[in-house]
């Protein structure tokens, strides 16, 4: 596509780097961003400040604005039960339950050979810290039903379970190859109540 303008050009370019947008798309919000110039200062200023200012949680990688989290924070939390999540999205949809009142800890991705990414670009080793310093009752894997997950999860099983013998995972009832923020709240809500021993899965 041709602009009038190299403004215009690098406005449509760092638009079209969102998930799902081309440049068709980021051109109509770009002219949308020029006709509404409040609702654009406000968003480059929230973005900035998403930029600049966050911080993760120094126990369990969640966006934090201090050094632990307000769930690792919390003290009617219980720190003996610790579940994996593959990003922040996963926490969002499995607080909106209501259903989990442990602690979390975000991996920050998924094992993906195809993608490049090895268990060292991951969140690992300070799971394995977390449950080598202090006893666990219990390690959830709610990650999701796909090939990454559960390479994921298995990799995560052999690390961890001469540590700690209450492994984990939510049931199916989070369908094959589907991520956990698309789940609604009340299967969700289900596959955490349901979970069941991660052995079973290796049967």
């Amino acid at each position: 596509m041709n602009f009038p303008s190299h403004l215009i050009q690098n406005a449509v370019d760092a638009i079209s780097n969102f998930p799902g947008i081309g440049k068709k798309t980021a051109l109509r919000l770009v002219i949308y961003l020029l006709r509404n110039k409040n609702i654009a200062q406000n968003i480059a200023i929230s973005i900035q400040k998403l930029v600049n200012e966050t911080t993760y949680c120094k126990n369990c990688y969640n966006i934090s604005k201090s050094d632990l989290c307000d769930i690792c924070n919390n003290l009617d939390r219980d720190p003996s039960i610790i579940c994996v999540v593959e990003d922040l999205r996963d926490i969002i949809a499995i607080e909106n339950t209501l259903q989990y009142k442990g602690h979390y800890h975000v991996l920050g991705g998924l094992i993906s050979p195809i993608e490049g990414v090895s268990p060292h670009d991951l969140n690992i080793e300070g799971l394995i810290e977390r449950i080598k310093q202090k006893e666990k009752s219990e390690i959830i894997f709610a990650l999701c039903a796909s090939m990454d997950g559960e390479t994921t999860s298995y990799y995560l099983y052999k690390k961890i379970k001469d540590y700690t013998e209450n492994i984990t995972t939510i049931s199916k009832g989070v369908a094959i190859g589907g991520e956990i923020e698309y789940t609604d709240q009340i299967t969700l809500g289900r596959a955490i109540t349901n979970r069941y021993s991660f052995e079973k899965t290796l049967k």
